[in-house]
């Protein structure tokens, strides 16, 4: 099978548009969080995401204050603007999936989570110190993350050490029998210094990971 993975869309149709013309064919779509906030188009985004016949998604810390799911206390002032008049622009159809949205979701090997799977709404994946300590919050194999709007991955070596890697464009990596905490990057608002919409292609029976 081969599956789309994204995240952080944040209500921008165009670059959604965009992955769906890069990515090609594919069977599923894996959805990790914050389809809403910042962008013009969430009622569209997620209306794409909802179209497609086998979707996994999980709720973003975006995706529950926009609803009044989560306290906007939290966010900074930019955030909470953009959530308010998104909040606005809803269909009752958009607010009851968001709603519906876990937190949490297991698809075994793979466990997915917006932020970690410590804390799925909060916290960030960035550094080898805090992930280390995040594997013991999930039991698969791997955890599939967003909430950074970073590529980026995580392995336990032999040695029970997390390394980090930072994956190039269009890079590849074969998915074997350590544990991993995976990050696709970003569609709708990268912030790894490439403006390009950020996604990954998973397929299940070579287990190769693809970063784009």
């Amino acid at each position: 099978m081969r599956i789309l993975v994204v995240s952080d869309i944040h209500a921008n149709l165009t670059a959604l548009d965009a992955v769906l013309e890069d990515a090609g064919m594919f069977d599923a779509v894996w959805c990790l969080g914050d389809l809403v906030g910042y962008g013009p188009d969430p009622n569209e985004c997620v209306q794409r995401i909802r179209d497609f016949p086998e979707v996994l998604c999980i709720g973003g810390n975006h995706d529950k204050a926009a609803i009044g799911d989560l306290s906007l206390d939290a966010f900074n002032g930019e955030a909470r603007r953009a959530l308010e008049w998104t909040h606005r622009q809803l269909t009752p159809e958009t607010i009851q999936f968001l709603h519906e949205l876990p937190e949490r979701q297991v698809q075994e090997p793979y466990t997915l989570a917006h932020g970690s799977p410590r804390r799925p709404l909060w916290e960030y994946l960035l550094d080898a110190p805090r992930v280390q300590t995040s594997f013991a919050f999930f039991k698969t194999l791997y955890c599939l993350v967003g909430h950074s709007h970073v590529a980026i991955a995580f392995q336990l070596n032999e040695r029970n050490r997390c390394v980090t890697y930072l994956p190039s464009h269009s890079s590849t990596f074969v998915l074997g029998y350590q544990r991993m905490i995976i990050n696709p990057g970003s569609v709708g608002q990268p912030r790894d210094q490439d403006p390009r919409a950020a996604y990954s292609l998973l397929d299940t029976d070579t287990m190769e990971w693809e970063w784009h």
